[in-house]
């Protein structure tokens, strides 16, 4: 089929690997524009410009799918499908008229749950065992169309955000080869979304990465996996930004007011919460490398019973 792929970051690479990998024509690639980022202010490329570029394929970044020219040039492409894989703009019904076979968007849950932005981080920070991913033809509601294809995913205890993508788009890529494979033949059967169990991600922002102590040590914990890669957890200690990428809840009943830090056996260090301890596996002080929560505390004689956050 003649597709045009749209996608921006790391999530989306396995699926255009997949087209690629079952010959269909990627005949353009659509993305956000590049950011900059950096003590530079240097122009990143988002991830699946880089690949496409390296595939040798064409790429458009367009700031808004709503100007009439943008349609226009789309519609010239003469797709027979759209391909969407968080690609972060929502396309207008003029752009999804456009392919005769559709659109279609991988999602990385288990549809109508977690709609939007950040739906891989929103099922970690609901304790979720299980999350999923959906092949869906899109429709002009947010991620509200039917359903083609739906795959269970398990949530280890260490998972984080980053991790569970990975595994989220290795299984979406392998779904989208399915459901293409079977487009064409009129071999699926759309199943309609149950609106009265959808719920919403939200977007996540830069400030939701400082912990909040008084909350319970569990909710911290998946607040921490949920923001590993970004935007990060954090406190402060010495005036300085201490991230805290790994921890866990402390099992047995360890004696702590809600951000004391109190030595724990094994020589790592825990910050106590509004309900229980979390053990701090791994940390990096503001300007510093990122050390085992043991080492850190050998490095620093004033942790040990300090009080979080010291700002």
């Amino acid at each position: 089929m003649r597709i045009v792929f749209m996608g921006t970051p790391g999530f989306a690479i396995p699926s255009l690997e997949q087209l690629i990998a079952d010959r269909h024509q990627v005949c353009a690639v659509f993305t956000r524009p590049d950011r900059v980022a950096g003590r530079g202010q240097r122009a990143v490329m988002p991830p699946v410009k880089r690949m496409a570029l390296e595939l040798g394929l064409l790429v458009y970044q367009p700031a808004s799918l709503k100007d009439g020219a943008v349609i226009t040039e789309f519609a010239a492409l003469k797709p027979d499908a759209i391909v969407v894989a968080a690609y972060g703009l929502i396309l207008p019904q003029a752009v999804l008229d456009i392919p005769r076979y559709g659109s279609i968007n991988v999602h990385p849950s288990r549809l109508p749950r977690y709609r939007g932005p950040s739906p891989v981080a929103a099922a970690i920070l609901a304790g979720d065992e299980f999350t999923g991913v959906s092949v869906m033809q899109m429709s002009a509601g947010l991620d509200a169309g039917p359903v083609l294809s739906q795959a269970p995913v398990a949530i280890a205890d260490y998972d984080t955000t980053g991790t569970l993508t990975e595994k989220l788009a290795r299984v979406g890529a392998f779904m989208l080869g399915e459901v293409l494979a079977e487009l064409p033949r009129g071999g699926l059967t759309p199943s309609p979304q149950e609106e009265s169990q959808a719920t919403y991600s939200r977007t996540i922002c830069k400030e939701d990465g400082e912990i909040d102590w008084q909350l319970p040590a569990r909710e911290i914990w998946r607040r921490v996996r949920a923001y590993q890669p970004w935007p990060g957890s954090f406190t402060f200690f010495g005036g300085k930004r201490l991230n805290i990428i790994e921890a866990a809840p402390v099992p047995e009943t360890v004696s702590a007011e809600a951000g004391q830090v109190v030595v724990l056996s094994g020589g790592t260090f825990g910050v106590g919460t509004g309900d229980g301890v979390l053990a701090v596996r791994k940390v990096q002080l503001e300007g510093k490398r990122a050390t085992t929560g043991a080492e850190f505390l050998r490095g620093q004689r004033n942790l040990a019973g300090a009080r979080l956050p010291q700002k």
